[in-house]
């Protein structure tokens, strides 16, 4: 090993380490206190819930987890948006979860929160799995009400999403762990199945103190709402269960009787670790997220065998496509290429950047993946499509919408992989978040913006100086430096991955080792959905 390969692994490792630490805090919720005290009333966290439902909790694939981290710090903060989300097997059934955070300003739903619940829904919905809500959460935050009461992809979207799911015939089922108040009522409700845990679940649409200044009656929330009032009276409630536990079990033996979904027929064949290294991916991602590297030795050491048969070897080199298998499944794989190849006495860095001949390879790519009903994978280091009289003269933009195009209206499941930089309109064309990747996923060495910190601050600074000039003010160089400095520190935050998962812009920040992982459970839950369109495009210019 080289030098470089050495710091480019020492890096690597501390930025990875950088995500435990933060995942770690962000874990505690809102704090020990707060878990101390769900304690002493006899309930579990979260967290502690989701594992014990779960069949192998280190196989459980969270999404959203950074979502939240850094915001809202006028109210404390709202780590991972007061709920626990994400996929995995309860009773060998893949399901998504949703658990409340009680110990976040006792479960309360801020803007984030409302998103974040979308996204669990959203992906019960295109991969037609289960779904579990284990709720305990006292209704909107109301400080923030107007950002997540009355919009489109607000709080009353969750209860239209249940109606939907319902009639789509997707298994959901509730357990009430603690508060249900309000509108938030109707999602236990509206549930196939739901189960309430005495003494600790209550559900009601106002509760005490509100029926008491509404309407004058005096009424406790055991009385008004508990296990007993709707197990035993208003016959609100299916199941009613003395602990956490018993609920979960309760969970698990539903699960567990649910009959064999329809598949999609996905190409698998029995798993294989591959035969390169993948820690050696530590080395091969460069410090300098402007420094070559050839991708195709990630790819390697990500499928199985290390076996990637290359589509097009020799033409279109700054996107490389090909087939291959990970965990067992088939998968189509379109990557940007940062190596620098000899033509002659010259070399070429290809940084990412994607030409007229790389968009036309890469359109047919996709085109063939459908037609074969193979999942595709984007692997992102792009730095957008190529600028110039003579790109424009070849069409650049034509050959970049025929990509786009393809991409967009595929029928395959489509999984997105961030490894480096991932800018302007090469984000879209490698399917962003914009284009309905079933998983959204980002390495630690990810940047995510219209284009580079560097390029972008400058730009930012020419134009705030001609308009101080415009102004008639001057400005010296040493105010220039300043100026410039906090533009760069500003950008940089922003184009950082952590930023986006704050605002599920991605679904998760991983180590590189979890790939493999994360992906075969994506395409596990898109094999539920059988694939019942044909594959057409929308109008491609020639």
């Amino acid at each position: 090993m080289d030098i470089e390969f050495n710091k480019n692994e020492d890096n690597m490792r501390l930025m990875i380490s950088e995500v435990k630490q933060r995942m770690d805090v962000i874990k505690l919720g809102g704090g020990k206190k707060g878990i101390e005290k769900l304690h002493s009333q006899g309930k579990m966290t979260a967290r502690e819930r989701v594992d014990y439902l779960l069949d192998k909790p280190e196989d459980f694939v969270e999404i959203g987890g950074f979502v939240g981290d850094g915001m809202y710090p006028e109210y404390g903060g709202c780590p991972s948006g007061g709920v626990v989300i994400g996929m995995g097997h309860v009773s060998e059934r893949l399901c998504v979860i949703v658990a409340n955070d009680a110990t976040v300003k006792a479960g309360a739903w801020f803007p984030i929160t409302g998103k974040k619940n979308l996204r669990a829904q959203e992906i019960a919905m295109e991969n037609r799995i289960p779904i579990i809500y284990l709720v305990d959460s006292a209704g909107i935050f109301l400080p923030l009400q107007d950002d997540i009461f009355s919009d489109k992809e607000h709080f009353g979207r969750i209860f239209r999403n249940n109606a939907k799911m319902s009639a789509m015939g997707i298994t959901q089922i509730s357990a009430v762990m603690g508060s249900c108040v309000a509108g938030g009522a109707y999602l236990p409700i509206m549930s196939d199945e739901a189960l309430i845990v005495n003494k600790t679940g209550t559900i009601f649409l106002a509760g005490s103190y509100l029926v008491k200044s509404a309407i004058g009656e005096n009424i406790d929330n055991e009385t008004l709402g508990g296990a007993k009032t709707h197990s035993e009276v208003s016959g609100v409630i299916d199941y009613k269960v003395d602990s956490d536990a018993e609920a979960l079990d309760t969970i698990k033996k539903i699960i567990d009787k649910i009959g064999q979904a329809e598949q999609a027929c996905f190409n698998r064949k029995d798993a294989a670790e591959p035969k390169l290294d993948p820690k050696e991916i530590y080395g091969i991602i460069p410090v300098g997220r402007d420094k070559p590297y050839d991708m195709k030795e990630v790819i390697l050491r990500l499928v199985d065998h290390s076996d990637f048969d290359e589509y097009k070897a020799e033409f279109g080199k700054t996107i490389i496509c090909g087939y291959a298998r990970i965990d067992g499944w088939s998968v189509g794989i379109v990557a940007n290429q940062r190596k620098v190849v000899k033509s002659g006495k010259k070399e070429m860095q290809f940084g990412g950047v994607i030409y007229t001949d790389s968009a036309d390879k890469a359109t047919h790519f996709i085109m063939n993946c459908n037609q074969k009903k193979i999942p595709l994978i984007f692997m992102h280091d792009v730095s957008g499509f190529m600028v110039g009289s003579k790109s424009e003269n070849e069409g650049i933009i034509k050959d970049g919408a025929k990509m786009v195009n393809a991409m967009a209206n595929s029928i395959v499941p489509k999984f997105t992989i961030v490894v480096g930089n991932s800018y302007g309109a090469g984000n879209y064309a490698m399917c962003g978040k914009a284009y309905d990747p079933r998983l959204m996923i980002a390495w630690p060495t990810a940047k995510i913006a219209v284009m580079s910190g560097a390029a972008a601050a400058n730009t930012l600074l020419q134009i705030q100086v001609a308009t101080l000039k415009a102004k008639g003010q001057t400005i010296t160089p040493e105010e220039e430096h300043k100026l410039l400095t906090e533009i760069t520190e500003r950008y940089t935050k922003q184009t950082s991955p952590y930023h986006a998962a704050a605002h599920l812009r991605i679904d998760m920040i991983i180590d590189p080792l979890e790939t493999r992982k994360v992906i075969s459970t994506g395409i596990e839950a898109a094999s539920h959905a059988p694939i019942r369109k044909p594959y057409i495009t929308g109008v491609i210019r020639a």
